[in-house]
């Protein structure tokens, strides 16, 4: 079982032929994933060799899926044509849109986002690593060798580095499913919408949920914990010694006053029941006590 991405999934990557597209589209195929096409009107039908894999290269979304069926979408497109990309898939109905890119303007975050979310596309990011359901399909930029066996343990995290570190530390374990959602002041996909799908995955026995400093999403989430999930819960917030009135990383870690810091944001889960690290490690080893 895994959340919002599944063997089944069909993967088209939009900016596929650009330098980046080409890296991660060799680092998805080679860890599973169904990629079943590329986007680029300047190459379409063109064929790509990846590994000795020939991906064909489509004008438009709206091609790409009539053609192959694909119901998620990765996209490495410039911030300045990102809100075009986004719309662009969800026009053509593409159920998963999975958005690398960072430096995306905030109003035009609010505007794709409110588009997809009225035509049913679920947006992952942007400014994020994507997810991975490991041992059956990866979407984004997370290295699948490093936790590459399925677990029992669901994570939802802000951060990429964060992600990669506690997916490392508990491989031996492993996940159902890793979500990095982003740490843009406004994403698609929130803590909360994690919680609640893994919350409902029968093959999730236990949620690691990694927030930081800067706007109220923990506090958030450790209402909707309290109130509607029933599975333990351990978290982490970055920021712990991050000066006040400051950016700190991603765009949305930004502290005013005490408002959106560290220590609230643990205070809010802890009153929820959720036992927080105040280290990476130390949230790990909190993993491996409740589950050994």
């Amino acid at each position: 079982m895994a959340i919002f991405l599944s063997k089944e999934s069909k993967v088209i990557v939009q900016g596929m032929t650009g330098a980046e597209g080409m890296k991660h589209t060799r680092r998805m195929l080679a860890s599973g994933t169904d990629i079943v096409g590329g986007v680029n009107p300047r190459k379409a039908g063109q064929e790509v060799d990846v590994d000795g894999r020939s991906i064909p290269v489509f004008g438009s979304v709206q091609e790409a899926r009539e053609a192959t069926e694909a119901d998620v979408s990765v996209l490495f497109v410039p911030p300045a044509f990102s809100k075009a990309a986004v719309q662009e898939a969800a026009d053509a109905g593409i159920g998963l849109a999975v958005v690398i890119t960072e430096g995306i303007p905030v109003h035009d975050a609010v505007a794709f986002r409110a588009y997809a979310q009225e035509r049913g596309t679920r947006v992952i990011g942007p400014n994020c690593p994507g997810l991975i359901s490991p041992g059956l399909s990866n979407a984004g930029i997370i290295p699948s060798d490093i936790a590459p066996e399925p677990g029992r343990i669901g994570l939802v995290s802000k951060s990429g580095t964060l992600t990669y570190q506690l997916m490392y530390e508990l491989r031996d374990i492993g996940f159902s499913s890793c979500v990095g959602i982003g740490g843009d002041p406004v994403i698609g996909t929130t803590h909360i919408d994690a919680l609640a799908a893994f919350e409902a995955d029968p093959e999730t026995d236990l949620i690691v949920m990694i927030g930081e400093i800067g706007g109220d999403a923990e506090e958030r989430a450790a209402a909707f914990i309290k109130e509607n999930v029933t599975k333990p819960v351990i978290g982490y917030v970055a920021g712990f010694t991050a000066p006040e009135g400051k950016t700190m990383g991603h765009a949305g870690a930004i502290v005013s006053g005490s408002s959106g810091t560290a220590r609230a944001k643990k205070e809010a889960l802890e009153a929820a029941g959720v036992r927080v690290g105040t280290t990476p490690t130390e949230t790990a080893r909190l993993v491996l006590d409740r589950l050994t």
